[in-house]
């Protein structure tokens, strides 16, 4: 049975051992007042959210519906302290209210320094196509039910083209070629896919009708894109600059570190994962090139010397069809190995559908994890993959596809669902708190998937396999440039050359994927540095907590107690990780 809103107030306001008491109650009260208030104004939110009452209807998101959403925060924000006495909250019910108090701070404060809808028309591809995708894909509701409400939205889908039309600017020419990639695959899902997920006659009935009067409102955004917006774009409108680079930074990371302090660590790091590569790279390079002399030993050779080894490595391949395939046949394994060492209790049942990635959503990346939504917690989660594009040249495709190779898979697979982004999004789901629930951390999720990548090798899984190390490490080096890549962009005038001399020089990735990750940092700002923060925060937790315990330690108890808590700021985990592991695990 679902947990609905009215459920989880009545459980408590916690997720770790502290005492709920009647402060935190109301604290819960209030919060779940306001998020009603959210929910109603935002029907898409509460889709991605899970709560169901608000499916067959959609977002008003014209300039006054937005600010009233803005104005609504700063009153809430000034009445929190006179509702609330934060002195008199239990300490998990402090951490829940400091969580809150970011949150609308962080808000007001990009609505006042941002505009996505003017400036970013991939943000309307979430109303056009998401907002019915989601319904069909993750709610447990019935299939009729969930039809009757796609129809309604599907009803009120046209009047968001039309405030796109009427309030784009003119955005940079990045944001504008990923919206419009992702449009025609907006198309598409409304020609073919809806039909697939509803498993109604193609054409026909009422959807065939919405359906159709939705694909001729797209042709008009597609075509006001391309004819429109694109010759009106700016090539370098996307950086946000350092001021505001460090001031959304604090709000994304909240981990008490400084955008510039981050650089600092990521480009440290950057030397010593190279350097780590490297001696792999030449441990494996007799075996791989038996007749050819090791390059020479300096900053310049041992990076071709990692690159042709990696190259080598590489040719280890799948073809698009089998992507996907080969990404399912990695999971039994890794599977197997997390229960056999322990290293965490693993979500039963297992609701993770791994997939082909919905032609809409390409355009970010290669996979993501699109988990169970937290009030509808009983749906299921998806990893998806996606193919290399079908217009993309034979050179391309070949880029791709060696990139992601058979080691590679492995790793993405980790990272992306066992146990990375899905069971650790499972055992968030379980956490009491609606304030956690709805308000979680990038950084934490991210840094969670991140550090289980090296962690996995490290406990054994592959049987120390140099040649799955060199692919983690280099997996992971990408996160660390991420970093790099993210502060200079927006901070500096870094050039596409600059950058792709950073990602295919240093970072080793293939052109490909590394022209890929330049329009990724055009298109956003300061998420890219969450990998880092937030594995550094994991990484230095579980040194300072295995030095403490000793022999004592296992490895399976830390990390159910870092994940008891929800995804939540970084900042707090060391106090709750170390409190949650006085107890019986």
């Amino acid at each position: 049975m679902r947990l609905t809103l009215v459920g989880l107030l009545a459980v408590g306001v916690l997720c770790g051992a502290d005492a709920p008491n009647a402060e935190d109650a109301k604290l819960a009260a209030y919060f779940k007042t306001y998020l009603d208030l959210v929910l109603k104004a935002e029907p898409l939110s509460a889709t991605r959210l899970g709560d169901r009452r608000f499916d067959d209807d959609l977002d008003d998101i014209s300039k006054a519906a937005r600010n009233a959403g803005v104005a609504r925060d700063k009153q809430i924000l000034t009445e929190i302290p006179t509702k609330i006495d934060r002195a008199k909250l239990s300490r998990d019910g402090k951490v829940d209210y400091d969580i809150w108090i970011t949150a609308l701070n962080r808000g007001i404060w990009m609505s006042e320094n941002f505009d996505p809808f003017v400036d970013d028309p991939r943000v309307y591809g979430d109303y056009l196509t998401d907002s019915i995708y989601l319904i069909l894909s993750q709610s447990t509701l019935s299939k009729t039910t969930n039809l009757k409400n796609v129809l309604g939205r599907m009803g009120k889908i046209p009047s968001i083209v039309k405030v796109a039309r009427e309030t784009i600017g003119n955005p940079a020419k990045a944001k504008v070629k990923t919206a419009i990639n992702q449009t025609k695959g907006a198309i598409h899902f409304y020609q073919d896919e809806i039909y697939a997920l509803t498993g109604q006659p193609k054409g026909e009935g009422e959807l065939g009708q919405k359906a159709a009067a939705i694909i001729i409102a797209l042709e008009s955004h597609l075509e006001f894109l391309e004819k429109g917006v694109i010759p009106r774009s700016t090539d370098d409108g996307w950086r946000i600059g350092k001021e505001k680079f460090a001031k959304k930074l604090e709000f994304e990371i909240d981990a008490g570190i400084s955008a510039d302090d981050l650089l600092k660590e990521a480009e440290s790091e950057a030397s010593r994962v190279e350097i780590e590569m490297a001696i792999i790279a030449r441990a494996l390079w007799a075996s791989l090139f038996p007749k050819e002399a090791v390059p020479p030993d300096d900053v310049e050779g041992r990076r071709l010397m990692t690159r042709r080894v990696l190259a080598e490595i590489a040719k280890d391949h799948g073809t698009p069809a089998t992507l996907v395939p080969d990404a399912k046949s990695t999971v039994a394994a890794i599977k197997k190995f997390i229960t056999e060492r322990d290293i965490l209790r693993l979500p039963e049942p297992d609701r993770c559908k791994i997939l082909e990635m919905p032609e809409f959503k390409r355009g970010n990346s290669v996979a993501y994890l699109e988990s169970a939504p937290p009030l509808d917690r009983d749906g299921p989660s998806e990893y998806a993959i996606s193919p290399p594009p079908s217009d993309w040249d034979a050179s391309r495709v070949a880029s791709y596809l060696e990139e992601n190779n058979a080691l590679m898979l492995k790793v993405l697979t980790i990272h992306e669902a066992y146990p990375g982004h899905y069971v650790q999004l499972e055992y968030s789901n379980r956490c009491k708190s609606l304030i956690r629930l709805v308000n979680s951390s990038g950084t934490f999720a991210e840094g969670w998937a991140v550090y289980t990548e090296r962690m996995m090798l490290d406990q054994g899984f592959g049987d120390g396999d140099l040649k799955l190390r060199l692919q983690q490490l280099k997996f992971y080096l990408r996160a660390v440039c991420n970093s790099i890549l993210d502060h200079k962009m927006h901070c500096s005038d870094m050039s596409d050359a600059e950058a792709l001399d950073l990602l295919a020089g240093r970072a080793f990735q293939t052109e490909g994927e590394a022209l890929g990750k330049i329009i990724r940092s055009k298109q956003s700002s300061c998420q890219l540095s969450t990998y880092f923060a937030g594995r550094t925060a994991f990484y230095r937790l579980r040194q300072s907590i295995q030095r403490e315990q000793g022999e004592k330690f296992q490895i399976g108890r830390f990390h159910e107690a870092v994940l008891d808590h929800g995804t939540l700021p970084v900042k707090f985990l060391p106090e709750l990780v170390r409190a949650r592991l006085e107890q019986p695990r």
